[in-house]
């Protein structure tokens, strides 16, 4: 899916999306983050700021310049521990006073595959994890984050990550880096569990949503086809993978080269990362194997 064109908002400006709900974007465009992380301004007087964003002064400052007379930030949400997402929890806490508050630390909610795969060696593949984030409170799966006239259902959605959290706000859904609205969401292991991604997929897709604010990306209006997608998606690379397989044993480097043939060089490395999360992924289904240790750079063959 290419990203829309015609999402081109303002930097730094808050804009209101729905009745108590506003989006500032962070100056931090890129390949992974498009135009900037979408910082959440959530109430009409006590404010919850979902994702604060990367250290970024002018951003903390348009955070602050958005509390307008009357509103002040009572509440600070991440939704994951990437550095385009938390950095600016901590700074923006100390100038609100406001408590920060997620799921937990870089490595609360890894699966046991994960936790298995880091203890062997694997590192990340360069998404960029905040390894110092530490929240002040942290919230479980159901629990739910009340503020001034609004309620935030926590809805755990590992998969991006292990630490990662939807927000429900009746029936809108703050989707952090679970659902964007310009691109699937990397998966990269040990900190990304695709076998997870496809769980908390489905679990979005059991309720019913009005509409979608991801991390990154325009509002999705149309939950349910968006969530289609992302799953589609996935199963049409599981089944190039698979078929790429019947040639012979392949590393994810390899297979990426073979399946992503329109993506950019620069994103090559995370394609291999998203390859390497289905290889692991048809490792727990039985379907292929790797030709001893699993590592970044097995080879990889159908069972």
């Amino acid at each position: 899916m290419q990203p829309p064109e015609d999402f081109d908002p303002p930097i730094g400006i808050a804009e209101t999306l729905e009745p108590g709900l506003r989006r500032i974007v962070a100056p931090n465009p890129s390949p992974m983050t498009w135009r900037g992380t979408n910082t959440y301004l959530v109430g009409t007087r006590g404010l919850a700021v979902v994702d604060p964003g990367p250290a970024d002064a002018a951003h903390l400052d348009a955070i602050l310049a958005a509390c307008t007379q009357g509103q002040e930030i009572t509440h600070i949400v991440v939704t994951h521990s990437h550095l385009d997402h938390s950095p600016l929890a901590r700074p923006l806490a100390d100038r609100s006073g406001a408590s920060v508050i997620a799921f937990g630390g870089p490595q609360a909610g890894r699966s046991e595959v994960m936790q298995s795969l880091a203890a062997s060696g694997l590192a990340g593949g360069g998404e960029g994890i905040d390894s110092a984030f530490a929240p002040d409170i942290e919230v479980a799966d159901g629990d739910h984050i009340t503020g001034d006239g609004w309620r935030l259902e926590v809805l755990h959605t590992p998969g991006h990550i292990g630490n990662h959290i939807c927000l429900a706000l009746d029936a809108l859904c703050l989707t952090g880096d679970h659902v964007m609205g310009w691109a699937s969401s990397l998966v990269s292991p040990p900190d990304g569990d695709l076998t997870d991604f496809m769980t908390s997929c489905e679990r979005l897709r059991a309720r019913d949503w009005r509409r979608f604010f991801p991390g990154h990306g325009a509002p999705i209006a149309d939950p349910m086809s968006r969530l289609d997608w992302l799953i589609g998606h996935r199963r049409a690379r599981e089944a190039a993978i698979l078929q790429a397989l019947k040639d012979g044993p392949a590393t994810a480097s390899a297979l990426a080269a073979r399946i992503y043939t329109d993506t950019p060089a620069p994103l090559l490395p995370a394609a291999t990362r998203n390859v390497l999360a289905h290889l692991v992924d048809l490792k727990g289904k039985s379907l292929a194997a790797p030709d001893g240790p699993m590592h970044a750079e097995s080879p990889f063959r159908l069972s």
